[in-house]
């Protein structure tokens, strides 16, 4: 019996540990941080998601960025990022299960910056802050989107524009 105990000990502490490691492999940034860890290559198109666990428009669409990042995955010239809004203290039990039980594939990276303020107007002065939104840039051209995507295709016609 009480190697069983032992047993189920170590396994759950090993579980723990693993949980843990995953979480804190996040890259976690604030505004300026994220800033200077985007592309701003000429020859790639870089799409930023920024949403949030708990936004359910945001959500709703994550499947087509999903499928976007799969379809491009081994094209270097589209790269999906989403920016989780998430707090900092929920990431072991909101993001981290979210990532996994959605397996996402793009790259997922955490914005904690309070000070929304300044940041919002440097991502786009016409955003309002609500989310989902999305910022599409190659080098110095962008286009961005507070709205809700509705399909892969609906992200794919933009993509073309570039």
């Amino acid at each position: 019996m009480k190697q069983k105990l032992l047993v189920l000990a170590l396994l759950l502490s090993f579980l723990g540990s693993t949980f843990a490691q995953e979480a804190t492999e996040l890259k976690v940034f604030d505004f300026e941080e994220l800033q200077e860890y985007l592309p701003r290559e000429e020859n790639q198109l870089v799409v930023l998601n920024f949403w949030a666990t708990w936004c359910k428009p945001c959500v709703k669409e994550m499947p087509y960025f999903q499928e976007l990042s799969e379809k491009y995955a081994s094209d270097e010239s589209v790269r999906v990022i989403l920016v989780s809004l998430d707090m900092e203290s929920q990431l072991e039990t909101r993001l981290v299960p979210f990532m996994k039980k959605h397996k996402l594939h793009p790259e997922v990276v955490v914005l904690d910056d309070p000070d929304a303020n300044r940041w919002i107007d440097q991502v786009d002065p016409s955003w309002s802050g609500a989310i989902p939104a999305t910022l599409f840039y190659r080098g110095d051209q962008k286009k961005f989107f507070q709205k809700s995507f509705h399909s892969l295709e609906e992200l794919e016609a933009i993509i073309q524009t570039f």
